[in-house]
Formats: C-alpha cells, sequence, structure tokens
C-alpha cells in the first residue's frame, strides 16, 4: 500500500513538473526548502551542529538558515531531476552542463586504465553519474543503498538505466564492482557516508573523527589506477558545471594498511576542502560524525 502511496506521488510531481518552466520549478523547489527548513526542527538542528563543528562555531544564524535551505535546494533538485529526465533524451540531459577537466577521463580511457570516479552527496549528485557516463560514452556502474520501497527502487533503477548508469547495492558492493571493472565498466563512488566502523575506517575530516569507506582506495591499490574525484555545482539550477579535479595516485607498498589509510585521508581532505570552498552544495542533513561524536547529535 504505501509503495503505490509513493509511486502516486512520483507519477503527480512526474506530471507536473513537465507543465512548468524551469523558473517556475526553481520556485516551487524554494518555497519547499524553506517549508521543510522551518518546519523540520531535527534535521535543522543537525544541520546547524554539523556546521558549527565544521567551522568553528563561526556562523550566524543566518549564514547557517542559507546554507540549511540551500541543502534542501540541492536535495529537491536532485530529486525532481530524476522525475524531469524521464522524458528527456540523452544529448538534453548535458545541455546545460559545462565540463572542466574532461581531457582526464579522455587520457584515461585512451590508455585503457580502469576508470574509478569518486564523488559525494554535493550538488545534484544524481545527475552526475549520468552525465559523465553521456558525456564520454561510458557504461557506469554505481555503489548505492537500495531503497526501502522495492517499487520505486525498480523506477529509480530503469531511469538510470536509460543514461548508461548501472547500480550494485553496499551488501554486495566490493564484488559487484570488480566484476563492473573487470568488463572494462567504470566504477563511481559516493565517499561522504557515515558508516559503521567495522565498514569503513577512522579519518580526520574538518578536524574530527569521522568513518570513510575504503572501497575506492582497495580497488585503486588493486588495479593500480588513481582516482578521478568528479562533482558538480549550480549557482543557479538550470546551469550546472562539472568538475574533474586531480586524480588521487594509488599507493602500493608492502604495507596494505598504510596504503589504503593514506588514500582514504586524501579523499577526505579533499572532500572537506571542496565543501569549505561552497559549503551551500553539500548534504548537512546527514549525521556525518555520529560513531565517534554520537553525543554531539543528542
Amino acid at each position: 500500500m504505501i509503495d503505490m502511496l509513493y509511486l502516486g506521488l512520483y507519477r503527480f510531481f512526474g506530471s507536473l513538473l513537465r507543465f512548468l518552466s524551469d523558473r517556475s520549478v526553481i520556485g516551487l523547489m524554494s518555497g519547499l526548502s524553506k517549508f521543510a527548513y522551518m518546519v523540520g526542527s531535527k534535521h535543522r538542528k543537525i544541520i546547524h551542529k554539523n556546521l558549527n563543528l565544521a567551522f568553528d562555531n563561526t556562523m550566524s544564524d543566518e549564514e547557517k538558515k542559507a546554507i540549511g535551505i540551500s541543502a534542501y535546494m540541492n536535495l529537491l533538485d536532485t530529486v525532481f531531476g530524476i522525475m524531469r529526465r524521464e522524458q528527456m533524451q540523452k544529448s538534453q540531459v548535458i545541455e546545460h552542463i559545462t565540463f572542466e577537466g574532461s581531457h582526464i577521463v579522455e587520457e584515461a580511457k585512451k590508455s585503457g586504465k580502469k576508470i574509478i570516479f569518486v564523488t559525494g552527496h554535493y550538488g545534484n549528485w544524481e545527475l552526475i553519474s549520468q552525465a559523465l557516463a553521456i558525456k564520454y560514452d561510458l557504461q557506469l556502474v554505481g555503489v548505492g543503498r537500495q531503497l526501502d520501497s522495492l517499487v520505486m527502487d525498480e523506477v529509480l533503477k530503469k531511469n538510470r538505466e536509460r543514461f548508461n548508469v548501472e547500480m550494485v547495492y553496499k551488501k554486495g558492493a566490493m564484488k559487484g564492482c570488480i566484476q563492473a571493472l573487470n568488463q572494462n565498466k567504470a566504477v563511481g563512488i559516493l565517499i561522504d557516508q557515515s558508516l559503521p566502523e567495522k565498514q569503513g575506517i577512522k579519518v580526520e575530516f574538518f578536524g574530527q573523527p569521522a568513518t570513510h569507506t575504503t572501497l575506492a582506495s582497495i580497488l585503486a591499490r588493486r588495479y593500480e589506477v588513481a582516482l578521478i574525484p568528479v562533482f558538480i555545482e549550480t549557482e543557479d539550477y538550470i546551469d550546472y558545471h562539472a568538475t574533474i579535479h586531480t586524480p588521487i595516485n594509488y599507493q602500493k607498498t608492502d604495507n596494505q594498511e598504510a596504503d589504503i589509510a593514506a588514500m582514504t585521508q586524501a579523499q577526505a581532505d579533499m572532500m572537506e576542502q571542496l565543501i569549505r570552498k561552497n559549503p551551500k552544495q553539500w548534504f548537512w542533513q546527514h549525521k556525518r560524525w555520529k560513531v565517534f561524536l554520537r553525543e554531539m547529535y543528542g
């Protein structure tokens, strides 16, 4: 029953968005984001606590509010974007995206190297995987969590596959990624989520301990390839800029544990630098430091 409710809401908003102009959609997103920030006291507190930790209590309440609303805007842009792309052709998906650093991907393809992208919940994170697959003619396999609603998970699966993106779920992520790379498919991994301590390793993130996935580091070391960080940003929710950053080199010495730790910390450092530069693009609603600083969210 609940699955049908989710599907009905998805279809309703999908139909509504097809009849609205870009400006009208942005206005709707803005209104919903402000409403969610104001009424969602639980997540508003998480946003503020995260910002206080990350920026050492230097932000005013107005600054935190603006960033919090932007975090909801990005979430809605990601969800609404999935709905709107159901009616798009591949060329339309990347029509309003500029790409910086294309030579990095093109050189990797030309050399025949395995391609491993790392990204995070930054900007429209669902769009970046599809944009990369279309722009560089890749078959891309992403790692994600299966939705609680199997009906909606199937809808999302079909949407991604239209644009050359497949998914493997976290439970079988390592096996699925190895299989994908052996089939000369690219892999994309979200690296900014909190994990149970047994599923990741400890890194320093904004000067505080946090867990971090080692999946990308293990794959990079195994295949002896650099990790390619990719992120997408927007200021107006019409035009987007995708940046392919300087690759994170793999390490392979006799000390596997140290190699993986160093590569994983490098990913956390890169993510932190990006967020510091433009905090409005990140998903601040997430309890990023909950494993080691659980009392912070109490």
